[in-house]
């Protein structure tokens, strides 16, 4: 139970750093691109930038089910990649349909992955959103002359 709790944390807090890290290189060119999101016509360039950031975050969270899916065979509890990349991604995202599980001594590991995954997306949602506000914001500020 202790070696499932301390690998669990490891690989909670490497795929949280992950997501930081692609965050971290989203705010990096969204403040690159800022004179450009802010030309005319702004809707369109909100958009694009809100999009090109939700498909960013979709491959953070795609890159952790990869990580749980390496996890998952390097512990041998899946002989090929397709049902640990399948029961990554299904327990993750908390969908879980329970079709596949792991075996006993190591069904620990599927609350913590689906735990991984509330944080996942709590932290994209968040950032998304601050992304969203900021972009609404600077359309609807009378100083913004573009």
């Amino acid at each position: 139970m202790f070696l499932q709790l301390l690998l669990g944390a490891g690989v909670v807090s490497v795929t949280i750093a992950m997501a930081a890290a692609f965050i971290g290189a989203a705010i990096f060119v969204l403040r690159r691109s800022a004179s450009w999101i802010g030309d005319p016509p702004p809707i369109r360039n909100t958009i694009i930038a809100l999009t090109a950031v939700s498909l960013w975050l979709l491959v953070a969270i795609s890159a952790s089910v990869w990580v749980w899916a390496a996890v998952f065979i390097g512990l041998d509890l899946f002989k090929a990649i397709e049902p640990a990349l399948y029961f990554a991604a299904a327990t993750l995202t908390t969908l879980g349909y329970g079709d596949i599980i792991l075996p006993i001594p190591w069904r620990l590991l599927t609350g913590i992955c689906a735990a991984n995954g509330l944080l996942l997306f709590g932290l994209c949602a968040a950032f998304l959103f601050e992304v969203f506000a900021r972009l609404h914001g600077r359309q609807d500020d009378p100083t913004n002359t573009k």
